[in-house]
């Protein structure tokens, strides 16, 4: 594998090794880069909102509305720590439901919510939706709604630009990271895909400081991810080849099924006039894998 310890490539290192693991906030040299590539979107607020029937849209009315997402995702949830700016798909997505629900970004409250924390945080009504790589199953339904999915995610590989990795097939023998106890972790694990070794970190961005260094091959999470470290990182690629599939949908309090149609028809909405085409080039789109077919929201 060729090696880059460019000073380049050493800031984005630095700048992703800073970046918490769990809950906390991050700083890095390119706090100004991300704010200045932050996508200048707007989205027009809907007035005439009415979704009486729901309890936590009744009770937010004319106040403000609070939105749980991730702060540490480059290109999904990231929070500038300099100027308290959000930028991201994920931020995008929240915006465009805010807008229809009839709440503009001055009357948005963010809130930066660990993954551990998210069912407790919509049922207590700590956040009113959450939107944040949330993928629907079965079990997480016991305890929260969801509308969408508004996107399609999927377990993929991240890899040096000049490597010879270009399938998943192609990691039979290679050094992959990924987080420890992380589902794509997991799955690397399986004896199918015989990789050499299967390297736990605390954090995704440690695995690609490793893969920078030379120490392993490829690094393994959703491609969604994988897509904000390769924008940030010219010498690496996402192959964008799926091996699993990761709907993300938007958390809801469980039982609130007028808010859920509501933000199914903003999601519907915003795939139709070309708004999640325009914020996906805007933020994951920089890692060079186009825009691929939203998925269709599931009305369950």
């Amino acid at each position: 594998m060729k090696l880059r310890r460019t000073a380049a490539a050493a800031a984005v290192v630095l700048a992703m090794a800073v970046t918490a693991t769990a809950c906390g906030k991050e700083g890095s040299p390119d706090d100004d880069k991300q704010d200045k590539d932050a996508p200048k979107l707007s989205y027009k607020v809907n007035t005439a909102a009415d979704v009486k029937d729901s309890p936590v849209w009744s009770k937010v009315k004319g106040k403000k509305i609070k939105i749980g997402t991730k702060a540490d995702q480059p290109g999904l949830g990231y929070e500038d720590p300099s100027t308290g700016k959000r930028s991201g798909f994920d931020v995008e997505i929240a915006r465009m439901i805010a807008a229809e629900l009839g709440f503009d970004e001055e009357h948005i409250e963010w809130k930066t919510v660990p993954t551990e924390a998210r069912e407790t945080q919509l049922s207590s009504g700590g956040v009113d939706f959450y939107v944040g790589t949330y993928t629907i199953n079965d079990e997480r339904k016991k305890q929260v709604d969801f509308g969408g999915p508004y996107y399609l995610a999927g377990q993929d590989l991240l890899v040096d630009k000049d490597s010879d990795i270009k399938t998943p097939e192609d990691i039979k023998g290679k050094k992959v990271c990924s987080v420890t106890g992380s589902t794509p972790l997991k799955r690397i694990k399986e004896k199918k895909y015989g990789v050499a070794k299967a390297k736990a970190q605390q954090g995704y961005q440690l695995c690609v400081q490793d893969l920078n260094n030379g120490q392993v091959d490829a690094v393994t999470t959703d491609d969604t991810i994988l897509k904000g470290y390769a924008a940030q990182n010219d010498g690496l690629r996402v192959l964008g080849k799926p091996f699993s599939e990761e709907p993300y949908g938007v958390g809801l309090k469980k039982g609130d099924k007028a808010l859920r149609d509501a933000v199914n028809d903003a999601i519907e909405t915003h795939q139709k006039n070309g708004n999640w085409k325009k914020a996906y080039d805007a933020t994951l789109g920089k890692s060079g894998i186009p825009a691929p077919t939203p998925p269709k929201v599931d009305r369950y």
